[in-house]
């Protein structure tokens, strides 16, 4: 069972649909023991830093996703996912994230040619071997939304950046944690073997 943590964060009916057409049970909840139970967890979201991080103290949610961490089973977290991982944003000034990995979120740069909001798909290259990508070749496209991009402490860990008015760390990779800027939930064929891969590994 795949438990999709609930922390009224947008998305997440699209994360649910994609891992049940790869054929897995998906279980959207904010239920502490569902959430330990589960062979895989799933942290997706869109929306503010600061909010998301309130709505996941008020669901004691963030305890939960430590020992999910600790208990080594494969966890994923998707775009706003991702960022909550890490230490602060800069969206959210003196807001601690979970810190499960260090590094810190900070706004895309402003330039007069790109739009931030990004939005659109943009190619991988990779920098380290991740299991992620296991099978998908460089290059490959997958889909961005957001305004703000990982700059994570340890370089180790990333395993695909991507270039858009900086150099973006779009997914990382530790043990059994992993974590995606982009949606693969929304990046076609590409995305859903991310998904398959994430779901292949063993706890």
């Amino acid at each position: 069972m795949v438990a999709i943590i609930d922390y009224d964060a947008g998305n997440i009916k699209s994360v649910e649909k994609a891992v049940n057409a790869l054929g897995y049970e998906a279980v959207v909840t904010r239920d502490r023991s569902s959430i330990l139970n589960a062979e895989h967890v799933i942290l997706p979201g869109v929306g503010a830093f600061g909010d998301a991080m309130k709505k996941l103290h008020s669901y004691g949610l963030v305890e939960v996703i430590r020992e999910v961490v600790a208990n080594r089973t494969p966890f994923l977290g998707i775009c706003l996912g991702l960022q909550l991982m890490f230490e602060s944003s800069e969206e959210a000034p003196g807001v601690e994230g979970l810190s499960l990995l260090k590094g810190r979120i900070v706004r895309l740069p402003d330039t007069e040619d790109l739009k931030i909001p990004h939005i659109g798909w943009n190619s991988l290259k990779y920098p380290n071997s991740g299991r992620l990508f296991a099978g998908i070749p460089e290059d490959s496209y997958v889909y961005f939304v957001h305004s703000y991009y990982l700059q994570a402490g340890e370089p180790e860990i990333v395993k695909a950046t991507t270039e858009y008015g900086a150099l973006v760390h779009a997914s990382v990779e530790k043990e059994n944690v992993f974590a995606c800027q982009f949606h693969p939930e929304k990046s076609s064929e590409v995305g859903m073997k991310i998904l398959e891969n994430f779901l292949k590994i063993e706890g």
